[in-house]
Order: C-alpha cells, then structure tokens, then sequence
C-alpha cells in the first residue's frame, strides 16, 4: 500500500533505507519551477496549466508549508495519467448573481480551478462589495493560503476554504476517517505592504506532515494521529496504513471537538454548498 508515494506496508524494523540528514542540494527556484512543469508536461498536462499549478507548490515550499510543496507533485502527476485529474479543461461558470457563482472545474488541476474561482470572486467583491464562489469538479489546489492572498494583494480580505479525501477522525467515532483535514485561510491588507495571513487545517496537522515523518523515519508528537483502533500512535506508518489524523485539539478531553466542529463548518460550505 503506497500513501503519498510512501511504502506504508514496509516493517520499519526490515526497512534499510537511510536518510543522510547532512546531505543537500541547492536549487535555484528557476529550475525547480521548470522541472516541476516539465513532470506535469510529461504527465499529459498543458504548458499553461502546468505552471499554474507548479508555481503554487513551489509558494507552498517557500512559505514553509512542506506538507503541500513538491511533496505533491508525483500524486498531481499520478492523478492526470490516472484519469482522474484532466489537466487541460477550463473551467466554467454555471451559475452566477452579482455578488455569487457557482463554478464548474469539470475536473481539472486544483490550482487552475482555485485561481478561476478566486479570481472571479475579486471581481465580484470589487464591483458589488462581496465576492463568494464555490467550486466543484476540482482536485487538490494546494495550500489554501494562496487563495485568500489574492484577494489580500488586490485590498480585499480573502478567504479560502476546501474540503477533500476522508483522513481525520471525528470525536468519538472509534478512528474512523470521517474528513479531510479541511483547512481554514483568511488574509487581510495591513499598512504599510504588511499583512495578516492564517492558513491552517482543521485538523491537528496536515497529512503531508505524517507522510515526511514517515519518510524521515520520525515519530509524531502526541495528539496528531489514532492507529486503527482509535488508541494515539506515534508511529506515522501506523497512521497512514490503518488509523486517521486527529482533529485540531486533538483527543476530545483535550478540546478536539472544536476542531471537528471547524471541519463540519468547512464541510457544509465546501460540500453541501
């Protein structure tokens, strides 16, 4: 069983894989953001399309979400050769008031469908005070921050939200994957070309957190995950093969039932909607 490119199924104990933690390379942004659109291309995925997308994982890096970077990339590329993802379809408007719409990704890249949409509620809040825009038919877009900061650089308050694939747990459901882990971002203009950006999972942490502990043969910190029978692991291969991240909060006695309230609120905006 692979989670995220990671060989869950493989015993830490017969695993002989190292990882040199004094090793490094050093690469400029430029050939970084080439190589990634060259993957995507390679894929099936179009010039254009593939930049967009690239471009955001390498912000996602930048801003030290390493959860949501290049970690991405061979799932992106696997979801296009799949058939899930269809890189080159353009998004388009179903339905639309003046201060609302609803948008078809039909689905295409993640980052291609959150640009439109966001794009398209700036308009809107620019001509009619707010801009609210779901999506639907879309695949992952990344960070959500980068979302919300579109609207930031433009003097809007922006925010981003998303729902996705069953990870987290919910308050008293015995470890089963009820959500995702449903991020929450708002960014707002200050003074002075400063700002105010929150970017966070409703989870206790992104999945792309477990899955480098996995590779860096980490443990977790308490409270980030259940195994299979709801009981907390440390253990990030144990995590991903047969248990669920915890919601933000983690345990219900340490104020995890907030956080599964946030992703409930996320989920009916993100899904319901």
């Amino acid at each position: 069983m692979e989670w995220g490119g990671i060989s869950v199924d493989v015993d830490e104990d017969t695993n002989n894989t190292t990882v040199d933690e004094d090793y490094e390379v050093l690469v400029t942004e430029s050939s970084l953001l080439e190589w990634a659109v060259a993957c995507l291309s390679k894929a099936g995925a179009d010039e254009a399309p593939a930049r967009t997308q690239a471009s955001i994982l390498l912000a996602a890096d930048k801003r030290g979400h390493y959860s949501h970077g290049f970690n991405r990339l061979d799932i992106y590329c696997n979801d296009i050769k799949s058939g899930v993802c269809k890189p080159n379809q353009v998004p388009v408007v179903d339905n639309e008031t003046a201060a609302a719409a609803l948008v078809d990704g039909r689905d295409g890249l993640g980052g291609v469908v959150g640009e439109f949409a966001m794009k398209l509620a700036i308009e809107k809040a620019k001509s009619a005070g707010v801009g609210w825009v779901t999506a639907r038919n879309s695949n992952h877009f990344g960070i959500a921050g980068h979302y919300s900061m579109m609207a930031e650089k433009e003097g809007l308050i922006g925010f981003s939200f998303t729902n996705g694939s069953s990870w987290v747990t919910a308050t008293r459901s015995a470890g089963a994957r009820v959500m995702s882990t449903n991020p929450i971002a708002f960014a707002a203009p200050g003074c002075g070309g400063d700002s105010v950006v929150v970017d966070m999972a409703t989870a206790a942490v992104a999945v792309g957190k477990i899955e480098i502990a996995a590779v860096n043969k980490q443990d977790l910190p308490q409270g980030w995950a259940v195994d299979g029978s709801g009981s907390v692991t440390t253990d990030p291969r144990t995590a991903l093969r047969e248990g669920a991240g915890l919601p933000l909060g983690g345990l219900e006695e340490t104020g995890g039932y907030k956080g599964y309230g946030l992703a409930m609120m996320i989920e009916i905006l993100c899904g319901v909607m």
